[in-house]
């Protein structure tokens, strides 16, 4: 991310498409299955009071992460119903403003380790977003996860410095 603000690649984006999510089981591995490219990531075992979201992308297969306790108020609020059977409820992300590049050609596909220290594949498409208040909250979200469930407030700029190659 450092690299692709020093080439002024950066924009910003918000996720605004609503979600679904359940509170996870402590010891629940989640794993994001990502339609059409397979396993994303498997996340660390869950703990007590984080949350099972399934994003609401027919084109990723509704693919599913494990947020933190301790971010998941700042990132949905309040849940937008009732549960249904299976334990999930609507909500709606409160918008907080991400930096995000999108991997180019030029740039991908390359691995990086992911906050929960585990190895992600950003490949061409992509977008590689971090939260603006922590640099190391820094992920992928596949191509057409990030086209279905962001909004782009400030475009990133997608020509390639020779530095980044």
């Amino acid at each position: 991310m450092a690299e692709a603000k020093k080439a002024e690649m950066v924009g910003v984006a918000r996720k605004t498409r609503e979600v679904d999510a359940r509170p996870a089981s402590p010891g629940e591995i989640v794993i994001t299955f990502i339609k059409g490219q397979g396993v994303e990531t498997r996340s660390k075992p869950a703990e007590e009071g984080d949350w099972v979201v399934r994003n609401r992308c027919e084109e990723t297969g509704n693919e599913e992460i494990l947020v933190k306790a301790r971010s998941f108020k700042d990132r949905y609020g309040e849940p937008l119903s009732e549960a249904d059977a299976t334990g999930y409820r609507a909500f709606k992300p409160k918008g907080a403003n991400m930096s995000y590049f999108i991997v180019t050609d030029e740039i991908g596909p390359f691995n990086f380790r992911a906050p929960w220290d585990e190895m992600m594949v950003a490949l061409p498409g992509d977008a590689i977003v971090q939260v603006q208040t922590d640099e190391s909250d820094t992920y992928r979200v596949a191509q057409a996860a990030f086209q279905c469930t962001y909004e782009i407030v400030d475009p990133a700029r997608t020509i390639v410095d020779a530095a980044l190659r």
